[in-house]
């Protein structure tokens, strides 16, 4: 660690700029290691002060400073700033300045993406470009001229529309970009380079032609059809739904293969990584074309919820991301299926959310303090952030909601807001009390909900006693009740529904949980219930309710909700889980309960159900999720118990398994949801027959796979079951692939999480494939962010050289790349569930990195609070 350590910021200190910056005109000169940037902003004081103006800026040369006009020496450089102690009240500042993009391995600022130029400006990557006041709340109207080789780089594009174009004697060519709308700087984008490019074009419900182009490599347009689809489906939706109409001339997107985030949603122009761009029927799987879907989407939504209204300070970023994940799930749920789409969204919350709130870098959807603003582009801030928002929609209902959201993006259109100001934008126009509510804002951890219950036959009345419990975090041992909605519903033991009266009136499902004891009365009850509890997840918490075998069965087979179906089986297996961990430290047999498999037996004989919510009820859950069921787990206990119940499944539900398969094989490959969920369903049942031995049924799926769903399903199969078709798999698709890095991604993946003890040395070797390279972050997630977080017991192995693996590679990134670090540490650092001997070995290697001489402050920060 070098000797000045990070300084924590924190959102508190909050503090207006002293300078304002109302325009900016930047004129680029793009060379691969020589690229010269000259900026012309429009400064004015903010206030009556003497202040300095301080620009911040990094790994910039400078060549000039000049003050309306004129050249001034009046300056003092820091290691990350730019102060000017002596400025006027309004005047023009012009910056000259030199930067290296091909040098550029982080990925943020401006940087080279194989042969194009492209940019990463959020959270705070504009200061690599030029000395600028690079924080959100700062919004200026950018116009942006870019020169560049014409034969090398024939489009150069930035936000906004094009104004003009030009070529000139020396065989460049330049672009002049303006962006009407005041933005940040984290909301700038450039990109130049030789694309094909895919043109369509969207009328808006106004009556405007919108231009839409997409940018791809060089040979891949036929695999950008399925995001401009999407696109002109989010646009369309954002107008239907939320009336909101896109407001620039053109929408671009680009796809480049270097980028650290999933994609960008600059203005007017989002820079996208090109797996969520490209998507064809032979390289890409049913859950690609999803994800192209969702992510095209939720960066178009961001137009408003983010670019129009962005936030003040980045400790407000849920404000944009938390709103804009719920939208985006809005979007695939109402274009798809909502159950399915539910359960995708919990399964995150109750995994890594929920390992990431009980963690050292435990922190409130708006976190209080920072090191590194890039920490906290976290699933805490995104996934529960979602949560917070759906919790307000579920409280106020879609009317009020939706007038609330109106009321917001009105009143602070072309500014820079707080998450208060978005709540009590929804206060007013719904009339509700959010006081309370709003603990949700600045609470971290995961609440737990108590649930229980008693039955008076003799007044009919059934009570629900519930007790609200956040169990204490780092920085906050003591934690006040929340505003909770708790959905239920009431069941007889015969199934039928049970009308909810409280108070001697009609009840509404959704039951406000204000105070950390509370009780409910239900009246008109017949017989004592089963409750179904926490519909559709209506809020992120843990529930403890003491169900019995036979409740949940019941719940599987008749709620109206269908995620408390799918729920009520995964607390099923939750329970075998629990069970069998504890026959196996008595040295007992594990064993299978006749309640689970009568459950996914009646599962797989249902020909009512949807095909997709079915194969979610039929799978298991993974060995990150079970460890949240226990205070201290050992790893290799739990993936041996989870095995052995999916080996139980498989062998005695073998008829089964095998109708399910032929009953849900499709002719030809079509994209819509109904093929989707056959193809789910089909390969759910394949994955159960390769643990089975059915090596001729996973290798004939393999041979003659017409598309890349049924080719992996097929190799994962074999994969997961240890068959030795696996081999010749793995081999052949290594051969037809390997020029497309996308694709052999999955490759890499298969084997990342493969159960053989041998894994781990299979991707040291992966490692020196010719495909693979530490600075393309695609790579490096796909090989060892899959192994190290896809592949618990492989990786926490007892030896240690799992963590040894990911130490090497994080010595490397630290200096090349620390976003890409930071955010694969996370398995090293969420080690308080796991056993003594495994700890004590995460810590020395988490040691051995904070002793690193030049440790980033990514990593710094949460190697710090994991070992305080």
């Amino acid at each position: 660690m070098s000797q000045s350590q990070p300084q924590v910021q924190y959102r508190d200190d909050y503090q207006p700029p002293h300078y304002w910056i109302d325009t900016l005109d930047l004129d680029i000169q793009l060379h691969d290691s020589t690229t010269e940037i000259v900026a012309i902003s429009r400064v004015r004081r903010n206030g009556d002060h003497n202040e300095p103006l301080v620009l911040d800026g990094e790994q910039l040369e400078l060549l000039s400073v000049s003050i309306n006009g004129l050249e001034t020496t009046q300056f003092e450089q820091g290691a990350g700033s730019l102060v000017l102690p002596q400025v006027p009240q309004e005047f023009v500042l012009t910056i000259r300045n030199r930067i290296n993009p091909a040098a550029n391995t982080a990925l943020e600022g401006l940087y080279k993406s194989g042969a194009a130029f492209c940019t990463q400006c959020e959270a705070q990557g504009f200061r690599r470009i030029t000395y600028y006041l690079d924080r959100p709340d700062v919004l200026a109207r950018f116009s942006t001229r870019i020169t560049a080789d014409a034969n090398a780089y024939p489009y150069l594009l930035s936000n906004g529309n094009r104004t003009g174009q030009g070529v000139l004697d020396d065989g460049r060519h330049w672009v002049q970009w303006q962006d009407p709308f005041p933005k940040p700087a984290y909301l700038f984008a450039l990109v130049a380079g030789d694309f094909d490019v895919l043109r369509d074009s969207y009328t808006t419900q106004s009556g405007r032609d919108v231009s839409l182009e997409i940018f791809v490599d060089k040979g891949n347009l036929h695999r950008a059809g399925h995001a401009m689809d999407s696109l002109k489906a989010s646009m369309r939706w954002d107008e239907q739904r939320c009336n909101l109409e896109y407001d620039l001339d053109i929408y671009m997107i680009v796809a480049v293969d270097f980028f650290n985030m999933g994609a960008m949603e600059n203005k007017g122009l989002n820079v996208f990584n090109a797996k969520f761009v490209l998507a064809d029927t032979q390289t890409a799987t049913d859950n690609d074309y999803l994800d192209v879907e969702r992510v095209i989407g939720h960066e178009y939504f961001h137009n408003w919820t983010g670019n129009r209204v962005t936030c003040r300070d980045w400790f407000q970023l849920s404000l944009k991301e938390g709103l804009t994940v719920f939208r985006d799930q809005e979007f695939s749920s109402d274009l798809g299926s909502r159950t399915v789409n539910r359960i995708s969204n919990v399964r995150i919350m109750r995994g890594p959310q929920f390992a990431e709130d009980a963690g050292p870098m435990a922190h409130p959807i708006r976190p209080d303090a920072v090191i590194e603003m890039n920490n906290f582009y976290t699933l805490t801030v995104y996934e529960k952030g979602s949560e917070v928002i759906r919790m307000l929609h579920t409280l106020l209902g879609e009317q009020a909601f939706q007038a609330g959201l109106a009321l917001y993006l009105q009143r602070h259109d072309g500014q820079a807001a707080t998450c208060d100001d978005f709540v009590a934008a929804m206060s007013e126009a719904s009339g509700r009390d959010l006081t309370r509510f709003k603990r949700w804002y600045g609470q971290s951890g995961t609440p737990v909900l108590t649930v229980r219950d008693e039955y008076d036959a003799a007044s009919q009345c059934y009570t629900l006693s519930v007790h609200q419990h956040t169990p204490p975090t780092r920085e906050q041992p003591e934690k006040l009740p929340l505003h909770i909605p708790l959905s239920v519903a009431l069941y007889t033991e015969q199934g039928e529904p049970v009308s909810l009266q409280l108070d001697g009136k009609p009840a509404n499902a959704v039951l406000d949980v204000l105070e950390s004891e509370q009780t409910f009365v239900f009246e008109q009850v017949p017989s004592r219930p089963v409750p179904a509890l926490l519909q559709g997840f209506s809020a992120p918490v843990k529930l403890d309710y003491p169900y019995t075998d036979e409740q949940l069965a019941l719940l599987a087979r008749v709620s109206l909700d269908e995620f408390i179906r799918w729920d009520a089986v995964q607390m099923l297996i939750n329970n075998t889980v629990r069970h069998n961990i504890t026959l196996l430290q008595r040295h007992q047999a594990p064993v299978l309960p006749r309640s689970l498999l009568d459950v996914f037996r009646c599962t797989l004989e249902d020909t009512g159900m949807d095909r997709a919510l079915k194969a979610e009820m039929l799978t298991l859950p993974d060995v990150n999720s079970l460890l949240e069921l226990f205070e201290q787990a050992d790893i290799e206990q739990l993936a041996r118990v989870r095995h052995q119940l999916a080996q139980e499944l498989a062998d005695s539900l073998l008829p089964a398994w095998q109708q399910t398969y032929e009953d849900n094989l499709t002719p030809e490959y079509r994209i819509d949801h109904h093929d989707m969920a056959r193809r789910a369903l089909k390969n759910t049942a394949l994955g159960y027959l390769a643990l089975s031995g059915d090596e001729q049924r996973v290798a004939a799926q393999y041979d003659h796979a017409d598309n890349m769903t049924d080719s992996l399903g097929a190799m994962r199969a074999a994969v997961r079951g240890e068959l030795d078709c696996r081999h010749r798999m793995l081999s052949d698709f290594e051969q037809k692939w390997r020029e497309d890095g996308l694709v052999l991604d999955n490759w890499f993946r298969l084997q990342a999480t493969a159960p053989g003890a041998d894994t781990l040395s299979q991707v040291r070797e992966l490692m020196q494939h010719p495909t693979f390279s530490l600075s393309n972050p695609n790579r490096v997630r796909a090989l060892i962010g899959a192994f190290c977080q896809g592949n618990p017991e492989q990786f926490h192995r007892l030896d240690g050289t799992g963590y040894d693996l990911l130490t090497e590679v994080l010595i490397q990134l630290n200096d090349s790349n620390p976003q890409v670090a930071s955010r694969l540490l996370t398995p090293l650092i969420q080690f308080g569930r796991l056993d003594d001997a495994r700890q004590s070995l995460i810590r020395s290697r988490l040691q051995q990195l904070m002793g690193l001489p030049d440790l980033s402050r990514d990593l710094f920060e949460k190697i710090s609070k994991a070992l305080d």
